[in-house]
């Protein structure tokens, strides 16, 4: 049965499952580490061997008895995960120290000259982003993680990153840290994720930008105008989110913290003595190797840089191209392909960075544009081509090393369709069909007059007793295509919208479109996965618009496909304004198809999902619980949330496990 909405701090599933937390934030990796003590008090550099802070995405990859991937091992296996960001004020004792000064949340304006004063708490923040690498055994329907696993590894924005493709080794990669621009350090704010047929995980650096410290003011006027249109276009200017570049080290040559500064220090021509093109060295898709726990990561620039949500793989057919699928995760932003030159040959399985290498490296690289009629355009992006030229009057691009770190400036030039805000995507194992979640947008985003086809709503959703306006698209929706074809190097595509987030008491003709019950409404759809063992497609939502009336959730679908359903026209009005769209919509799902099955505690997102093979696990990750109050160290009754560990616990973002009681598949009753 469909699991009720909630707003209590607990993790409820349905009757006969149940789900257990395996990883949670400050979990030893290594058995030389201690306990997590969750008071704040643990060191910043044990946190390179401790779970990171704000799960999200993963990927589980099956060991074989020879050590190296298996496809059908769910016995035995490795959980990649992400950890996107932090939730600072839990990571230590009395908050976070600024200015000497220890506070619980960070204050709503952070100015030029505050600065980071405790250096290793610094550190701690630094570890806590990344990547984990854990071994897990199933034995029954107990699932558990191994702590001195000889692949356990933490992957850290102290980590050495190799720069690969074609971007790599040019002018625009040139730091004090590299001056060949072969590498960098680090990985940041890792949201969703893929990964690749031989066996390596792909990590994606979203939010990147805000981490660097950019004072415009005093910068500004020593970059070139390319510079700065390239800076403005990806919000490359600030403080830096969590001030780390204005930490001090005990070594004066250790540049860890002084490498957040983006600005123009030094006197070379070229950036070589100070960090002003480092930014460039991030919002790539990483590819990390888990059977190798010695390796160096590798950024893959052939496949763009932009806020990365994700990269799923496509079909993979022996002798035809991969393709990967990304979202750029902002409003008004983009969705994108890749299609690797090289032909999938079976035997690169197991050969980690190398088959990178060979895949990852050459392809093209191309940009959506949704058609008014249900149709769509790949455009490619490449120099010289679609408007990506050196005479391009907003950008003007010297070679395709320049559309690659500037992917966004590129997308715009070949007039591809801003999307309301792409996230995840997933594709459909039964047809190659792909679904990507819109999760929302607002009114200053898009405007009622700018609404089109693809993003076809525009309406006012008042939230709670004081039914505080929320205009434009808050609830978000679910698109999806399928390929010409279906083949995944074509240039063309059919569309349609799969579901539209909404409450089940909203309007029906124009609002709740998709006809949602109290069983299945939901808001702003996040993670999405494609369970290769029922077909069942996850829902994770990240919301703040239905908070009202419940915490976040995961909901099952059985999905249909494109063109299922039928053409409508949505009626969209704000005050005196109207405007008719139509789009196409798919077959009403009911509750047959569609039903809430987790509800997460207060202040969560739910975010990453992965399996085991044989779908008798399904791994979920709640990201930071009781991240919107302000807590109260004196008075841990007054904290958000709890969970997962109860009492007056301070909560930590955690990876929970869920097995049914039977023993059977997850979901296989709605499949």
């Amino acid at each position: 049965n469909a699991v009720a909405k909630s707003l209590a701090d607990a993790l409820v599933v349905p009757a006969g499952y149940t789900a257990t937390v395996l990883y949670r934030l400050g979990d030893p990796i290594a058995a030389s580490v201690a306990d997590y003590k969750n008071d704040g008090t643990d060191t910043g550099a044990s946190f390179a061997q401790r779970a990171g802070d704000h799960h999200d995405g993963m990927h589980y990859f099956g060991i074989g008895a020879d050590g190296k991937v298996s496809a059908s091992n769910s016995d035995r296996g490795l959980l990649v995960l992400n950890h996107e960001a932090i939730t600072p004020a839990y990571l230590h004792k009395d908050g976070v120290t600024i200015d000497g000064t220890a506070v619980s949340k960070y204050p709503s304006t952070i100015t030029n000259t505050m600065t980071r004063t405790v250096a290793d708490e610094v550190i701690k923040e630094m570890n806590a982003h990344g990547v984990s690498v854990i071994e897990i055994a199933k034995n029954g329907s107990s699932v558990t993680y191994k702590k001195d696993s000889p692949f356990n590894r933490r992957i850290t924005t102290f980590t050495e990153m190799t720069l690969s493709g074609p971007a790599a080794k040019t002018a625009y990669m040139v730091t004090a840290y590299s001056k060949d621009g072969s590498k960098t350090r680090g990985t940041i704010n890792n949201c969703g994720n893929g990964y690749t047929p031989w066996g390596t995980y792909l990590t994606t650096e979203e939010n990147w930008a805000g981490y660097f410290r950019r004072i415009t003011a005093t910068d500004n006027p020593s970059r070139t105008a390319k510079e700065l249109a390239s800076f403005a276009r990806y919000g490359v200017a600030g403080t830096g989110r969590e001030l780390w570049a204005t930490a001090t080290a005990t070594d004066p040559t250790d540049t860890s913290f002084s490498r957040w500064n983006a600005m123009k220090t030094g006197t070379s021509a070229d950036g070589s003595d100070d960090f002003r093109n480092v930014a460039n060295t991030y919002g790539w898709i990483v590819e990390i190797d888990p059977f190798s726990p010695a390796s160096t990561p590798k950024k893959r620039t052939a496949l763009g840089r932009f806020a990365h949500e994700g990269a799923w793989p496509g079909p993979v057919v022996p002798g035809k191209p991969l393709v990967w699928y990304m979202g750029c995760d902002s409003r008004n932003e983009y969705i994108y392909k890749y299609v690797s030159t090289a032909l999938w040959d079976p035997a690169d399985t197991g050969k980690g960075l190398a088959a990178g290498d060979k895949y990852l490296d050459d392809g093209k690289l191309y940009v959506a544009k949704f058609n008014a009629d249900g149709t769509g355009t790949w455009v490619e992006l490449k120099f010289g081509s679609n408007g990506i030229t050196g005479s391009n009057t907003a950008y003007a691009f010297a070679d395709q090393a320049d559309v690659l770190v500037n992917t966004r400036l590129a997308a715009d030039a070949a007039g591809a369709t801003k999307m309301d805000r792409p996230e995840w995507g997933a594709v459909n194992p039964a047809n190659g069909e792909v679904y990507m979640t819109l999760t929302n947008t607002n009114a200053s985003s898009r405007p009622i007059t700018a609404v089109d086809a693809a993003n076809p709503r525009f309406y006012n959703d008042p939230k709670g007793t004081a039914a505080t306006a929320q205009k434009g698209n808050p609830n978000g929706h679910i698109i999806r295509w399928a390929e010409n074809n279906g083949d995944v190097t074509a240039t063309g595509f059919k569309w349609d919208v799969f579901l539209f987030g909404a409450r089940s008491t909203a309007d029906a003709n124009n609002i709740n479109v998709s006809n949602l019950t109290a069983a299945n409404d939901f808001s702003s759809p996040d993670g999405l996965w494609f369970s290769r063992s029922t077909g069942l497609l996850w829902i994770e939502t990240d919301d703040g618009a239905y908070t009202d009336v419940t915490n976040c959730m995961l909901l099952a679908a059985v999905a249909g496909k494109v063109g299922d359903g039928a053409k409508k026209t949505i009626s969209n009005v704000d005050g005196t304004t109207t405007k008719q769209v139509d789009t196409y919509v798919g077959a009403t799902l009911g509750e047959t198809n569609l039903r809430r099955f987790l509800v997460g505690p207060k202040e969560c997102e739910i975010t990453g999902v992965a399996e085991t093979p044989d779908g008798k696990a399904l791994f979920v990750n709640i990201q930071h619980p009781g991240e919107d109050t302000a807590p109260v160290f004196g008075s841990p009754s007054s904290f958000g949330s709890h969970w997962p560990d109860g009492g007056n616990a301070r909560p930590r973002s955690a990876t929970i496990v869920i097995t049914k009681d039977d023993g059977g598949t997850v979901g296989g009753g709605l499949a």
